[in-house]
This record gives C-alpha cells, sequence and structure tokens, in this order.
C-alpha cells in the first residue's frame, strides 16, 4: 500500500489502498465508474468483480453519499458484511437480511435484495442519500422463484443511483447492457472471459486420469484426447467381455462398480490435487460418501490441526444446546472434520455449514462433498472440483447439466492468489460420453432469460405508487418484455419469408380465385370439422369424469383404471372445486396423495363404501397401512378393464356429411393431377398454419405482462383490494406482505380467521403457507395437533380453494396449495419440545426432518410471522405473532443465523 499524490483520481486513491494490481477489467469498470456511468460487470467466478463494487462503496464515502450493497443470500451478505467491516471499521457498515439489524444508519449498508425492494415499496427514509446500489450475482434475476425481485429493484430505484451490477458470466450480456440502458440510463457493459486461475479438465477412468483435451493438437478445432478416447473403447470392450452391461445408454451401467470414494481421493492426493470439492446431486448422496471415507479411516489432516479446528468448531456451534448435540450428529460430524473430511448441504444445520466453509477456505478441511447449492455464490473456491455424474434431478425429473450448470460448477477450480491453476475432474462412468463431456466443457452459451412476471403484492404496491396507467407502462419496461419484444422482430421476419413462399404457392395452384384453392378450403375445412367433432367427444368424457368426481363423498371405495395408482382406492377427503376437483384418497398399496380427472379415462364410480375413522392422518405409514389393509378387506373389487367408448359423432354430423357432398361435387375433384396439386396445397396450408402460429405468438407477447397485470387488478377489483385504480385499507395490508402465499394471508387476516390461536398454533398454521414437502402427494388435508388448528387450517384452505377458483376463471397461474407437512413439528417446537421430538414430527414415514431443513423452515415460519406481527390490524392476533416469533426462535433455530 502505497500513499496516492494530491490531487489523485479516486480510482488511483483506490488502487493505492489495495494489496494487489487490477486486473484490466477491474480497471474498465471502475473508469466507468468514477466517469458517471452505472456499470455491468460479467466475468468468471474467482475473477473479483466484487472489487468493482468494494469501489462503488469507496465512490460513496468519497462524496459523502451512501452505499447499499445486496447479495442474494444472507450468507453473502455476512460475509460482505465482515469483509467490510474489517476495512471501514463498524461505525461505518451496517446489515440488513431478515432476522438481523446491525448498525441500519450507517453510510455502507449490506442487506439481501428482498430487504431493498421492500424499502423502495415502502418509500423508507433510508433511501436519503443514497448515491450507489451494487447488487451482487445479479445473474438470480433468471431464478424462478425469487428472480423478479431483481428486476423490480432496477425498476424503481431513483435515476440519480448509480448501479453497479455483477453477474457470472453469459452470454447475452450485450442483450442485458442494451436493457439496462434503457431502463437506467447510460450503463457501461464490462465482459471479461478469461479465468484468472487457468482450469484444466480431466477424465478420471478407474485410476488413471486423463486430460480432456488434446493440448497436443494444431487443429483448431476442440478434440479429445486420443489416449482417452482409447482407454475408454478398450475398459469398454473389456466390460462387455465380463458382462459389465451391454452398449452405451439405458441399462448401460450393468454391474460396473465405480472407484470408491476413499481410493479417489487417494489419488488426488498422490496428484497434488487436494484441496477438492467433490459434488454430488443429493443431500443423502453427500453424507454417504462422507460415512464411506470414515469407515475407510481415511485421513486427510496435518499434525498439529486438530486444536485449531476444535476452536473453530466451537466458536460457531459453542452455543448449541448440550442436550441437542447428539441428535444433530455433532460427534460424528467433528470427528470427520478432524480428518479433514466434510459434507456441505442445506439439509445442514447453519452453524455446521459455516464451520465447514471457515476450515475448507483455511485448508483444515481437504475435501468436501457438496450438492450444487455450494456453487451458488458462496466463497469456497479448492484446487480441484470433482463432479460424480453429469445427470441432476431438477425438481421434476432426471436432466443432463447444461453448460452453464457445468461452468457453475467448475468455477469453483483454482485459488486466486495460491492456485497456479485449477482442475476440473469428471469420474467415468458407461454412461459418459467423452464426446458430451467436451462439449459441456467448451459451451460458452448460456444466456440470461428474465423470470419476472407480476403477482398480487407487486401489483399492489405498483399501483399504490405509480397508478395503474403507470404501473403498466412500468411492466414494459422490464426485462422479461424486453426480451419477448426482440424476440417479435425474428417472428415479423418469419411471416414475411412464409407470405412471400405462399405466393408462389398459390400460382401454381390458379391463383387465390382458383377452383383447386376453393377444393383445398373444402378439404381443410372437412379436417377442421372432424377435429372439432374430436375434441367435443373429449371435453364431454372429461366433463363426466369431472362430475363424477365431485359427487364422490368421504369413504367411497372407486377404481383408478390405469397407471402407477392403479386399483382400488378410498376417498378421504372429497373436493366439489368446478371445473378441476382433486379428492385425496388412499389407494391399496398405501399411497395416499390428490388424483384428478386426468387419472380417470372413464368416470369414476363409488364401487361401495367403507368407514372411516372421524380423523385419519394419512401422513403415518401405520395408518397408512392400517386403512389400505381395511380397503383390501371390503370385499369390493376393481372391474376389469373397460374400453372407452371413442366413437366419434362423425357419422351423424350433419355439416360433416354435407362438407363431405360438396367435396365429392366440385369439379376439381375428377381433375388427373388431383393429388399432384394435393401436395402442393398441403405445403401451402402448412405454411398458412405456420404463419397465423407465429402471428397469434406476435400478439400475445406484445404487451403480454401488462395483460396479466390487467387480470391480477381484476382479480383485486372483485375482492375489494382496489376501488377506483386507488389501493383500499386491506390492500395497503396486502401491500406489505411478501410471501408466495400473499393474498391468502392477506384473506385470513382480513376475516379474523386466526383469532383466538395460541402462539405456538399460530405458528403451526401459518406453517401451512410457507413449507414445502420435498416428498409426493403433500398434506393437504384439515388436520392438525389441537382442535383450534384444525378448525383455522379448514378456514384457510377454504380460502386457497375459493382464490384457486378466482384465478381459472380469471386465466391467472394458481396459488401453490398449502401444505401441512410442518404444522406439528414448529407447534411441537415452538411450545417448547424437545428437538428430536420436532425433528420426528416434521419428517415422513417415519423419518425425521434434517436439522437444517428444521432451522430453515422455521425461519421462513419466523419471517412471515414476523410480517404479521407488524401488518395485522387486529391487536390480539399483532400480539400473538410476535409471541410466536419468540417461541420458534429459540436453541438451534437462534443459533448462527445467517
Amino acid at each position: 500500500m502505497t500513499d496516492s499524490p494530491a490531487g489523485a483520481t479516486e480510482l488511483a486513491q483506490f488502487a493505492s489502498e489495495i494489496s494487489f494490481e487490477l486486473d484490466p477489467f477491474q480497471r474498465a469498470a471502475c473508469a466507468s465508474l468514477e466517469e458517471g456511468h452505472s456499470v455491468l460487470v460479467c466475468a468468471p467466478t474467482g475473477a473479483g468483480k466484487t472489487i468493482v463494487g468494494e469501489f462503488a462503496v469507496h465512490m460513496a464515502l468519497a462524496s459523502g453519499g451512501k452505499c447499499f450493497y445486496t447479495t442474494p443470500i444472507k450468507a453473502l451478505s455476512n460475509q460482505k458484511f465482515a469483509d467490510l467491516t474489517a476495512r471501514y471499521g463498524r461505525a461505518g457498515v451496517g446489515l440488513l437480511t431478515g432476522d438481523q439489524s446491525i448498525n441500519p444508519g450507517a453510510p455502507v449498508v449490506v442487506m439481501t435484495t428482498e430487504v431493498l425492494r421492500n424499502m423502495l415499496y415502502a418509500s423508507s427514509d433510508s433511501l436519503d442519500g443514497l448515491s450507489y446500489v451494487v447488487m451482487d450475482e445479479v445473474h438470480y434475476l433468471a431464478d424462478r422463484f425469487r428472480g423478479a425481485v431483481w428486476e423490480e429493484v432496477i425498476l424503481h430505484l431513483p435515476p440519480d443511483v448509480r448501479l453497479v451490477s455483477l453477474s457470472a458470466t453469459v452470454s447475452n450480456a450485450e442483450e442485458f447492457g442494451a436493457w439496462m440502458e434503457t431502463v437506467r440510463g447510460d450503463t457501461a457493459v464490462v465482459v471479461d472471459e478469461t479465468r484468472p486461475v487457468p482450469l484444466w479438465q480431466h477424465v478420471m477412468v478407474g485410476r488413471r486420469m486423463f486430460d480432456l483435451f488434446d493440448t497436443k493438437s494444431s487443429d483448431q478445432k476442440v478434440l479429445v484426447d486420443e489416449d482417452l478416447v482409447r482407454f475408454v473403447r478398450q475398459r469398454e470392450s473389456a466390460d462387455r467381455m465380463h458382462g459389465y452391461g451391454g452398449p452405451r445408454g439405458r441399462g448401460a451401467r450393468g454391474n460396473f462398480r465405480p472407484l470408491p470414494r476413499p481410493e479417489v481421493l487417494a489419488r488426488l492426493d498422490e496428484e497434488g490435487l487436494l484441496p477438492a470439492i467433490t459434488f454430488i446431486f443429493s443431500r443423502a448422496g453427500c453424507d454417504g460418501a462422507l460415512a464411506q471415507c470414515l469407515r475407510a479411516r481415511l485421513d486427510l489432516s496435518r499434525p498439529g490441526d486438530a486444536e485449531q479446528i476444535d476452536a473453530i468448531v466451537e466458536k460457531h456451534t459453542g452455543d448449541l444446546p448440550k442436550g441437542d448435540l447428539e441428535v444433530l450428529g455433532y460427534w460424528e460430524w467433528r470427528d470427520a472434520l478432524r480428518r479433514g473430511l466434510a459434507a456441505h448441504h442445506a439439509g445442514m444445520l447453519p452453524a455446521f455449514r459455516h464451520t465447514v466453509e471457515e476450515l475448507f477456505v483455511k485448508g483444515f478441511v481437504r475435501a468436501v462433498f457438496a450438492t450444487e447449492t455450494l456453487a451458488l455464490g458462496i466463497n469456497m473456491p479448492a484446487r480441484t472440483v470433482v463432479l460424480e455424474r453429469l445427470v441432476k434431478f431438477n425438481g421434476e425429473s432426471h436432466a443432463e447439466l447444461t453448460p452453464g450448470e457445468y461452468t457453475q460448477l467448475t468455477g469453483r477450480a483454482g485459488r486466486r492468489g495460491i492456485d497456479v491453476e485449477g482442475h476440473a475432474v469428471v469420474l467415468w462412468q458407461p454412461e459418459v460420453d467423452t464426446s458430451a463431456v467436451a462439449g459441456l466443457a467448451s459451451t460458452r452459451t448460456y444466456p440470461l432469460r428474465s423470470s419476472f412476471r407480476p403477482g398480487y403484492n407487486m401489483s399492489i404496491n405498483l399501483i399504490d405508487r405509480l397508478g395503474a396507467q403507470e404501473a403498466r407502462a412500468l411492466l414494459e419496461r422490464s426485462f422479461a418484455q424486453f426480451q419477448a419484444d426482440r424476440s417479435v422482430v425474428g417472428l415479423v421476419r418469419g411471416i414475411e419469408r412464409n407470405e412471400g413462399a405462399m405466393r408462389k404457392l398459390e400460382s401454381q395452384l390458379g391463383g387465390v380465385d382458383g377452383g383447386f384453392m376453393e377444393y383445398l378450403s373444402l378439404r381443410e375445412r372437412i379436417k377442421q370439422r372432424e377435429r372439432e367433432i374430436q375434441q367435443q367427444g373429449r371435453a364431454d368424457r372429461r366433463g363426466a369424469a369431472v362430475k363424477a368426481l365431485i359427487e364422490l363423498r368421504r369413504g367411497d371405495v372407486v377404481a383408478i383404471p390405469s397407471g402407477r395408482r392403479a386399483g382400488l382406492a378410498v376417498i378421504l377427503e372429497p373436493d366439489q372445486t368446478p371445473g378441476d376437483p382433486r379428492p385425496l384418497v388412499l389407494t391399496e398399496d398405501h399411497w395416499a396423495g390428490r388424483v384428478s380427472a386426468a387419472d380417470f379415462p372413464t368416470p369414476a364410480e363409488a364401487l361401495g363404501h367403507m368407514r372411516l375413522p372421524r380423523r385419519v392422518d394419512h401422513r403415518t405409514a401405520r395408518i397408512r397401512r392400517d386403512l389400505a389393509s381395511a380397503l383390501r378387506g371390503t370385499g369390493i373389487s376393481a372391474p376389469g378393464r373397460r374400453r372407452r367408448n371413442d366413437h366419434t359423432r362423425g357419422g351423424e354430423d350433419r355439416q360433416l356429411a354435407t362438407l363431405r357432398r360438396s367435396l365429392r361435387s366440385h369439379p376439381a375433384h375428377s381433375r388427373p393431377d388431383r393429388e399432384q396439386l394435393s401436395r402442393t396445397g398441403e405445403r401451402y396450408g402448412r405454411l398458412a398454419r405456420e404463419t397465423e402460429t407465429m402471428r397469434q405468438k406476435v400478439a400475445a407477447t406484445t404487451n403480454s405482462l401488462a395483460r396479466t397485470f390487467d387480470r391480477i387488478v381484476g382479480l383485486l377489483e372483485e375482492r375489494g383490494f382496489v376501488e377506483h385504480g386507488e389501493v383500499t385499507i386491506d390492500g395497503r395490508r396486502l401491500a406489505r406482505i411478501y410471501a408466495e402465499s400473499d393474498l391468502v394471508v392477506a384473506e385470513c387476516l382480513r376475516q379474523g380467521l386466526w383469532r383466538g390461536l395460541g402462539p405456538a398454533e399460530l405458528a403451526g398454521v401459518v406453517s401451512a403457507l410457507v413449507y414445502e414437502s420435498r416428498q409426493e402427494g403433500g398434506y393437504l388435508t384439515a388436520a392438525g395437533p389441537t382442535e383450534p388448528i384444525r378448525r383455522a387450517i379448514g378456514a384457510t384452505l377454504d380460502v386457497w380453494s375459493q382464490l384457486r377458483a378466482d384465478e381459472s376463471r380469471h386465466k391467472l397461474p394458481p396459488t401453490r396449495e398449502p401444505d401441512l407437512g410442518f404444522v406439528t413439528g414448529v407447534y411441537k417446537w415452538a411450545r417448547g419440545d424437545a428437538l428430536a421430538e420436532s425433528l420426528l414430527a416434521s419428517g415422513d414415514q417415519g423419518t425425521p426432518l434434517s436439522a437444517g431443513d428444521f432451522v430453515r423452515w422455521c425461519r421462513q415460519v419466523i419471517d412471515l410471522l414476523d410480517q404479521i406481527h407488524n401488518t395485522a390490524d387486529d391487536t390480539e392476533i399483532a400480539a400473538t405473532a410476535a409471541k410466536a416469533v419468540r417461541a420458534v426462535r429459540r436453541g438451534v433455530v437462534a443459533v448462527d443465523a445467517a
């Protein structure tokens, strides 16, 4: 660090205060910021983007202004708060997250992006004097659950605030920058694709390590290493000879046994490639890998590490209740840390995760088995990243990694200032195609796509701040609409191209007024009428299936005719939702869940009836087994599969018969070249349909967000949250509720449905609006541990059901179903029960919920309870919510709250 000469620029001053030379992209971005521009910086993980954000902090302090530094997750906020506090002192830096408020009036405040969004909607006084905002990890705006928050902030920030947006490398940075320029004014786009630490790609086949790419080739194309290709062929040939599976593809794994994890780590250690992060795309897989290494007595620690490891462990976990350590698996976890090994995933206690992060960064833990959440922003680089598989579960199905995901994961390899190079190692398995791996590793196309769409809270806040007309105009300026409008340009070009081709075909067919075009029109009308008749038949069948489901009553026994749930089922909870009833059933195979009209190609009918207990807790495996046994013992049997009557009414349709007679009597019907011209006509028809589809897309894309906004406003007006374009008192309450089920919460508060509940009971009921089960089927039934809870949940489910019907009528996406899987667990915890009992009550099928998940859901319950405390007009409910917050925030939930 050197003294800066008098009169030096702020950038020179800033550069003199840091211990390393700025990279060209850092210098370019900082220079643009000093010149008064907003900046968008896109660079690889670990390249040092945050130095530009720190320069914004420097600029704000130098000018006597304020800087807000936003991050997507609390852990990152805490990390950046610690960094800035070390640099500028505790008096100059504040922290605001969902559950922490430290020095909020400081000139530099680190916060989660949601906190800033809420400030903007509330027109907070804290925004006075704000001159810079740093948005770290701005590519989060592609996140389908939270991405809209980033766009809301960008659109609502005062125009004189300079915005510093830091993003991972994306292939459409210029498009994103062009949008930023449109909505924020002068914005410099700085893109750097050079990794600060070079990355070497490898494939490990058995115990042998190969380079992925042929570095000796002078060819400009990406080539897979010849030695790797040859060895894989030999290995596959040998495996086939020994019966280890057939050709690559379905069932290729056969009896293949991958190299045990301890041996993989030992091999990496021999090559000098530790510390390493092994990505395994399941929590159970991470814990299993760690257990495998412990059973093998693998020890990667160094002499003298144990004392320092224990000190860091104590720092993070010293406040945990001693009685909970056993159920948390503390002793096994600490033993693994002492051997230099750890797992890292969202199911772990936050205090455990943060301990692992610190020990890994300081070099005491040398091998971590992690889920992909570790790749999202946590500053935890390694020398090597290992990928066991190139397929992961995306929430709906198992899908191959995208190039963007592969780059995000391998971006952790290579520690700047420590490693000369980083290494990515893919473990070979029979289904791994080395060419596909090379394609993943070399592809640089991962565009940023907006996930922005208006919701109830956003819409009511926009109306309150801007009025409906100006709110529509603001939505038109979103990145989502910007991208949609750009796509229109390509569609219009396609329409013009098709119209030209259609004119040529028209001339071949004798022109628009020619007789053959009329003949073709008749053929097309016949096809259209046949399709209409088929569609009507399907609609009639679905209508009959819906009507039959609505008429079913509790205890009715039905037969599910096909699919995974085929067989007898008993109705546990009927559903009379018009148009889309989804009764809760239990099958003879003891599966409990909701079925719909799609499960019944023929209408369901009650085959008989069985008596049910007054309360059925279908979450309990024993109760499901007993009920299924009783169902099988009724003597009712499923009828044989009936053939669906698919005969259409085509033979008796008068319009169709008239069209067919007209076709046969048309002069063109007897032409010798009829079939040849018909084929030309089919090409013409295809182009006409394609052109019409593109026209519809253009119409749907233009002003699409504004149309959704208008539908939301229509629903809110019906329900009295907006009147004559003005937000009502009830609407103002909705404006202060930031939750996925915001309108359900607002309705329950307005109707006083949660009055009379105790603190623990309110926590249980509220949990249904935040919790999401990991298992299929959910827990949608009005059950709970106390009568007041059951009453309140029943009323809450009624509100949700009515809202879902309204959303269907207004053509809006449905609010997600309440999920009761956490009700009993958080109720027990809030009334003071032991952690072990609360975890068991929160689990499924006798398996306790993981401690990390339990803490995460408890904190989400706390967040919503806190909002209820601050927004409820009813003083009784507000006071109960405050007590509930204190009741839930204890023990493990209160420790290391990040």
